[in-house]
């Protein structure tokens, strides 16, 4: 909770020069993981505009520091697992890299699985962390629903450019002259974003620290049984069907 306390916009810039870094050799190796890491890429960039535009945020210092926050979780999944601490690795994430490594799911099965795991897993737990309100008491939900603005810019470039790069299957359900593709991916990632705040809110809420841990065991379980699922239906065994 510490990273990027200050709120300057060079702590995004430097997230978006640290997954740059990391996608490089993804891509050079054409690791099936590169799926995540280009839609994490792609939408931080996109997030680096909106911090900038006057008015978007009412506290973009503080979403700059939610986004420092937030990527942290997802270096030190990845650095964890493969450093061979896969039983540090929470669950969700271990099952996401596994699947990557081993090409068991098509490309939108790989972003889906990164997406589920930092959003059902990580973004409550950062919330609950880094706070859901301002100092005057004030929500700050509104800037949380705020991001779904710019996802929602970001989401129809990002798959044309994977299904150009890596996977044509990507865009493969896309109907010409409408946002089918795009649009199911994001109002699926909205669901999960809103579910990941009342997640925040049970965290921040629990009585005691037995209370906060049962949460945070059902936040674990849940994320790891999206997983599967995701597995399930997007194996390439699946997606031949």
């Amino acid at each position: 909770a510490n990273d990027c306390t200050s709120g300057r916009i060079k702590c995004v810039d430097t997230v978006i020069r640290e997954m740059t870094r990391r996608v490089r050799p993804l891509d050079d190796a054409c690791d099936h993981n590169v799926m995540f890491g280009l839609m994490y890429l792609r939408t931080t960039e996109e997030y680096r505009r909106s911090a900038t535009a006057e008015g978007f945020f009412t506290d973009p210092a503080f979403i700059n520091h939610q986004d420092a926050v937030f990527a942290r979780y997802y270096f030190d999944a990845w650095d964890d697992y493969h450093s061979g601490d896969v039983a540090g690795t929470p669950k969700a994430w271990q099952i996401a890299f596994k699947a990557g490594d081993e090409r068991d799911v098509s490309g939108i099965g790989n972003m889906l699985l990164g997406m589920s795991a930092h959003v059902n897993r990580d973004l409550p737990l950062v919330l609950a962390e880094i706070g859901l309100v301002k100092p005057d008491g004030t929500s700050r939900k509104p800037d949380h629903d705020k991001v779904n603005q710019f996802l929602n810019i970001v989401m129809e470039p990002l798959l044309d450019e994977a299904a150009a790069r890596f996977d044509p299957t990507v865009d493969d359900g896309q109907v010409d002259g409408t946002t089918m593709d795009e649009t199911g991916m994001l109002q699926l990632l909205v669901g999960w974003r809103e579910q990941a705040w009342r997640n925040a809110e049970a965290l921040v809420n629990a009585p005691t620290p037995t209370a906060r841990a049962l949460v945070e065991a059902e936040i674990e379980r849940t994320a790891a049984i999206e997983a599967n699922l995701l597995v399930v239906a997007t194996s390439y065994s699946a997606v031949n069907v």
